[in-house]
């Protein structure tokens, strides 16, 4: 099991919400927010606006070309009884992903603290000490 959260997302157009994964091996210089396809449809940013740009990110099955749009969404973390957000996150658009990943500044920037990864306990930063999250089952695009 991994962790994974409830999130809100929201472009100019649109509205989702849907399960996480919190990829902590997704490294990103800013708060990014990958999309697979399908949902990027669905949040009006698919086909990809004139705004973005095609780029090549390394991935574990070697280096794959995606769109990336900059400052594209509001997200809020949904924890049952909380709600953290809005954060703005970039995009990336990709056609071989088929659930929605966070990224490990987007992750910090929610205050998403992974307690044990392995059986998919986690935190919000400020939750109380006794205040231990189940992660959310996973939602394929």
């Amino acid at each position: 099991m991994a962790v994974r959260v409830r999130l809100r997302v929201r472009s100019k157009s649109a509205e989702v919400e849907s399960s996480a994964l919190v990829n902590t091996g997704f490294e990103a210089e800013t708060p990014q927010l990958l999309l697979p396809t399908s949902l990027a449809r669905q949040l009006s940013l698919y086909p990809p606006p004139p705004t973005a740009s095609l780029i090549e990110v390394g991935t574990a099955g070697g280096p794959i070309r995606v769109f990336f749009v900059r400052d594209a969404v509001e997200v809020w973390v949904l924890a049952g009884d909380r709600e953290i957000g809005p954060r703005t996150a970039d995009v990336i658009i990709s056609a071989t992903e088929t659930e929605v990943l966070i990224s490990d500044k987007l992750a910090e920037d929610l205050g998403i603290v992974l307690i044990a990864p392995g059986s998919g306990r986690w935190k919000l930063i400020d939750d109380p000490p006794d205040v231990i999250r189940r992660s959310e089952r996973p939602q394929y695009w």
